[in-house]
């Protein structure tokens, strides 16, 4: 299975699109966001690609309370299951124990990747661009219980996303 994971969007729409795009080419079947959306455009977005999708609140996330029930976007930590995936969502990296198969954070606006005990624990960077002049996004595959992560960047200067493939 393979799952987009985006985070910290923040009021960069356009970032956000691509982002999302971006994740659509690779033919991801599920989109997770963890959290600093900010704008109801980005949860539209999200949910305009007609896959599944879950997003948590971000501390800069405090307008979209009100939408609560209208999207898939949860108070952290958020737990939900994917096939047979247990996936933990939060935005602060404060729930960081081992009590699922795939832990997301983000918050700190960098990309981190690592596998500890079987479970993976992911921070996909920043779509936003803010402290870095990148915009960034994560790929993950599972499959037969392992992890393939795949770390996608791009200036934004440039039109193509650089991919890394992460040694876990």
């Amino acid at each position: 299975m393979k799952i987009g994971i985006l985070s910290d969007s923040h009021r960069k729409t356009q970032l956000h699109r691509e982002a999302i795009e971006h994740l659509l080419s690779l033919g991801v079947e599920y989109l997770l966001h963890g959290g600093d959306i900010m704008l109801e455009e980005h949860l539209k977005m999200l949910e305009d690609t007609g896959l599944p999708y879950a997003c948590v609140y971000g501390n800069n996330d405090t307008e979209l309370i009100s939408l609560h029930g209208k999207y898939n976007i949860f108070q952290e930590p958020h737990y939900l299951k994917i096939e047979d995936l247990k996936v933990k969502m939060m935005h602060m990296p404060y729930y960081m124990s081992a009590d699922a198969d795939l832990i997301i954070s983000g918050h700190t606006h960098l990309f981190d990747a690592s596998l500890v005990n079987g479970r993976l624990f992911i921070n996909p960077g920043e779509v936003c661009a803010r402290e870095k002049p990148l915009s960034e996004c994560a790929l993950v595959i599972v499959e037969n219980g392992s992890f393939e992560v795949t770390h996608y960047f791009r200036k934004l200067s440039a039109k193509e996303w650089t991919k890394r493939d992460v040694v876990l």
